[in-house]
């Protein structure tokens, strides 16, 4: 039923299979699903769409652009509760680059197309540590409210929190380094 978790296989590689708990099926054979924190180190981008036969469909930053994503996927016409060989078939080369760039405009890519240096597995989860550090930095370097703004957006692990828990942590961030 769409809406609920599940426990979901993915497939690494080509052959590699990994279990995720938690994938919220998004759309008739579709899942939304946070990259497991060991799987995938250096993309920011930690929410998936994936095909129910585990296969990767596209990647993004934050959890509320994915699920945009699957709309525009759905909203493709193709059948997605069919296998994966029977979608190869149906989906040329022409159609998935048509695909990714109408994903692009709900900031989804191609799995795989974000890289950053390091490990950046925490992108879009922070603790009250994180909070505290960003309000010292700030601090220290005397940012207002709209320089925390700009210096969040593009940072781990800031940048991969969605709309409303970007905003939240910003005000603690800005209350906390006494900015103003």
């Amino acid at each position: 039923m769409i809406g609920e978790t599940t426990d979901y296989t993915m497939i690494i590689h080509g052959q590699q299979k990994h279990t995720v708990p938690g994938a919220v099926q998004a759309a008739p054979g579709l899942v939304v699903f946070r990259m497991p924190n060991d799987q995938s180190l250096n993309s920011p981008a930690r929410w998936r769409i994936g095909h129910h036969e585990g296969l990767a469909i596209a990647e993004s930053i934050c959890r509320e652009n994915a699920f945009k994503g699957v709309q525009i996927l759905v909203e493709s016409g193709i059948d997605w509760t069919q296998d994966t060989e029977a979608i190869k078939e149906t989906v040329t080369d022409k159609t998935a680059r048509d695909l990714y760039a109408k994903l692009s405009y709900a900031w989804c890519d191609e799995p795989g197309s974000n890289y950053m240096p390091g490990d950046v597995s925490r992108n879009g989860t922070y603790t009250d540590a994180d909070i505290e550090e960003a309000a010292r930095e700030a601090k220290a370097d005397e940012f207002n409210a709209a320089d925390i703004l700009v210096a969040m957006s593009h940072t781990v692990p800031w940048m991969g929190l969605d709309q409303n828990d970007f905003n939240e942590a910003h005000d603690r961030i800005v209350r906390a380094a006494g900015a103003n």
